[in-house]
């Protein structure tokens, strides 16, 4: 009978973390996962069966890049090195400011797929932070042809690095700060990241 028991509380807990996942309650973590860093998020209680993407989308989203990058290689294991794992790893180690890796993903990434749009705007997020503006600026200009001008955050990317590029090329001799910040910007199940002003 305690056996019985059991079996019913867990497959009611299983049904409301699969329902929950679906329809988003206000109780579901991955809910309060979307609210931001400063929501109170349980993850001993997200569930393995939810999908890694989402999960880790969702931790992006809450300033949690460590967690992320292990729900992605979750991910990983589960649905093999596609696209769109790649591209979601190369993200997570961009903002854990480990550029190299970030670029090596999301590279492969873009030769698995040399029209998943996500990917070319975050390789060129990376290429920008990394002083490489003559490259970001044209991986920025396909990411916008593949997206026929769609995303608002692209062409945004775009504009910033060709305002950077005239001038860094006009202030050469007296500075040459190349920095740029990273924002995290949604967008769908994709993750755009977007240059930001800088001073």
């Amino acid at each position: 009978m305690k056996q019985a028991n059991r079996n019913i509380i867990l497959l009611v807990a299983l049904t409301s973390i699969l329902l929950s996942a679906c329809g988003e309650s206000p109780n579901d973590p991955l809910t309060a996962l979307s609210q931001g860093p400063d929501a109170t998020v349980d993850f001993a209680h997200i569930s393995e069966s939810v999908d890694g993407l989402i999960v880790g989308h969702r931790l992006m989203a809450a300033g949690e890049y460590e967690v992320a990058l292990r729900a992605y290689t979750r991910a990983a294991s589960e649905q093999g090195l596609n696209v769109d794992v790649l591209s979601a790893l190369g993200s997570a180690n961009l903002k854990l400011g480990r550029l190299n890796q970030a670029k090596k993903l999301l590279r492969r990434a873009v030769a698995k797929d040399d029209r998943f749009v996500p990917a070319w705007n975050n390789l060129g997020v990376v290429l920008s932070n990394q002083g490489n503006l003559q490259e970001a600026r044209r991986v920025f200009q396909l990411a916008y042809a593949l997206d026929r001008g769609n995303s608002e955050q692209i062409r945004t990317n775009l504009t910033k690095i060709i305002a950077k590029i005239k001038k860094t090329s006009y202030t050469a001799q007296n500075n040459n700060n190349n920095n740029f910040e990273l924002v995290r910007r949604g967008n769908g199940r994709y993750l755009l990241l977007k240059t930001a002003s800088s001073s």
